[in-house]
């Protein structure tokens, strides 16, 4: 595939599209043994880590210029302050996610239901959206093994966040194919954020190191904030933490076999 807009279009669906497969595994398994989930997150998360210093926050560094530090800092933490500034006017995701013991005691009927339902789909998306921003910037490099490398690492995050979100929409009322719906939507975020981000780089190349440094510090921040508390607070962080361990390894095999 030459044409960069079709392997973009390809990368974007490929990212949403590991929420919807992740949904689907959900349904299929059902409620996951913390055990195991820590682990697959851990991995995922060791995953990201990688995808965001080798494939996002180097080349940013490299493509900086003589004040690239500089810029890559600012960018990492613009990126990290947005979402924390997201995160005060939204829950965290692991409280709502259904991770910590969710029961149908814990949800009223009606319209707190509901708004507990939304609040929860509207939190993931927010979420979603720089992931796919991250997605779409790596691709203003130019170099497509670079980019899929991070597209790549997003994706298997994704997988592991879609299977854990479909209980809680189930338990709170939502039927199974509505709970679909809402796990393709929330995938559907990262698409239109891949894109954003393509067309913004696109347009301006000198916004490229801070763009890249910025999408590595959405990155560190959801891992830091989000994934590593998930995944260490269930008495299973010795094996949460190799399973990240793990995950950075294979993306950094992965990076030099593809450069």
């Amino acid at each position: 595939m030459s044409n960069p807009l079709l392997v973009v279009s390809v990368t974007a669906l490929g990212v949403g599209g590991a929420t919807a497969v992740g949904a689907v595994l959900g349904f299929l398994l059902k409620r996951i043994p913390h055990r195991y989930n820590d682990a697959i997150l851990g991995f995922s998360a060791g995953v990201m880590l990688a995808a965001s210093v080798f494939g996002l926050i180097i080349p940013a560094l490299n493509s900086g210029g003589k004040y690239g530090v500089v810029t890559v800092s600012l960018g990492i933490i613009a990126g990290a302050l947005l979402l924390s500034y997201l995160d005060k006017v939204m829950p965290h995701l692991h409280h709502l996610i259904g991770v910590e013991g969710v029961s149908e005691e814990d949800h009223a009927e009606g319209t707190e239901r509901l708004n507990k339902m939304l609040l929860f789909v509207l939190a993931i998306a927010i979420h979603n959206f720089p992931e796919g921003l991250a997605a779409g910037v790596s691709f203003g490099t130019g170099d497509i093994g670079n980019a899929l490398l991070v597209a790549g690492g997003i994706a298997l995050q994704n997988i592991p966040e879609g299977m854990v979100i479909i209980s809680p929409l189930v338990i709170s009322g939502a039927s199974r194919g509505r709970a679909l719906a809402i796990a393709l939507g929330t995938g559907l975020v990262e698409v239109v954020g891949t894109f954003f981000g393509y067309f913004a780089v696109s347009i301006s190349g000198a916004i490229l190191p801070f763009a890249l440094a910025f999408a590595g510090g959405t990155m560190l921040y959801v891992i830091s904030d989000e994934m590593i508390p998930e995944t260490h607070s269930h008495g299973f962080e010795k094996g949460a933490t190799f399973s990240i361990i793990a995950g950075f390894i294979v993306i950094m095999i992965m990076d030099r076999l593809m450069s």
